[in-house]
């Protein structure tokens, strides 16, 4: 069973933890068990139920209001709430609550939702980004079972491979050459499947070498190519001093080329990047400059 500390339920749902702790005592919303060193901890069910107050209190409903509330009132009145298609945080919220219960059905509808509304580009942007930035780094303390990032990750990249099947790129010896890769020992490829989206929708040539890519198989690919930019993303792999030592590396090897990198490594980092290395922040960033590649 996955368990949350009090300041990763911050995190998820929006509410401060001074917040949390008034609600525990005041009105008993949720009630945290205790280790053996008597630090709080909340498990899934908790999570659940600060998500469904948080979404009614977002729409106007007082707490006092809301802990009266069943949990199948709640969720009966969580669902009128999030009649608004087009609200990000709500459908992110819902998201999470679907992941925790690992409901295929419910997780597709609230993303193929708004993917209708808003189209896949913006869908991305505006609910599937943000949600995996919230549960990321619980990902990576182990605080989620990781069958529910196995869960969610698989749905996704299902929708994101359709959508990239779909995009036709004229063959063209005039088109513009990107190789896309992860570096040896990184697997969090949604972000990099993503990019390559946006790249082949701008009508360029994409070379996708996916995860884990050992970097003397990167130079001979390059060689075979000559592509004019190379992109990778750095979620956890690398520690701090190893993704400074591993841009300069792709830099100097590939003088020619312009880098893109992007990540959570990176998004942290304080390094200073070589000339042809460029920071990506966003996705909406990138998709700006591809207009002027």
């Amino acid at each position: 069973m996955a368990s949350y500390s009090i300041k990763e339920l911050e995190n998820l749902s929006g509410i401060k933890a001074h917040t949390i702790r008034i609600w525990e005592k005041r009105y008993g919303i949720i009630k945290p068990a205790r280790t053996d060193t008597n630090i709080r901890y909340y498990c899934d069910s908790d999570l659940k139920r600060l998500l469904n107050i948080a979404i009614l209190n977002r729409h106007g409903m007082r707490i006092s209001e809301i802990s009266k509330l069943s949990d199948q009132e709640m969720s009966e009145k969580v669902m009128g709430a999030s009649s608004d298609f087009s609200n990000a945080e709500s459908n992110i919220e819902n998201m999470i609550i679907a992941m925790v219960e690992l409901d295929e059905y419910k997780f597709d509808k609230i993303l193929s939702r708004f993917i209708m509304h808003e189209g896949f580009e913006n869908a991305v942007i505006k609910v599937i980004f943000p949600f995996f930035e919230k549960i990321g780094l619980l990902w990576q303390t182990g605080s989620i079972n990781p069958a529910h990032e196995h869960f969610v990750s698989n749905l996704f990249r299902q929708k994101l491979m359709v959508a990239i099947d779909n995009i036709v790129v004229p063959d063209s010896k005039a088109n513009k050459k990107f190789i896309l890769f992860l570096p040896e020992g990184e697997y969090h490829e949604l972000a990099l499947l993503f990019y390559n989206y946006l790249i082949k929708k701008a009508g360029k040539s994409v070379y996708y070498l996916g995860s884990s890519v050992p970097f003397p198989d990167l130079v001979e690919t390059v060689k075979m190519v000559e592509p004019e930019y190379i992109f990778t993303s750095l979620t956890s792999s690398l520690n701090k001093v190893e993704v400074d030592q591993y841009i300069q590396d792709l830099s100097l090897e590939f003088a020619k080329q312009k880098i893109f990198v992007t990540g959570l490594q990176i998004k942290e980092s304080s390094i200073h990047f070589p000339k042809n290395v460029i920071k990506v922040s966003s996705p909406k960033d990138f998709a700006n400059a591809l207009k002027d590649l």
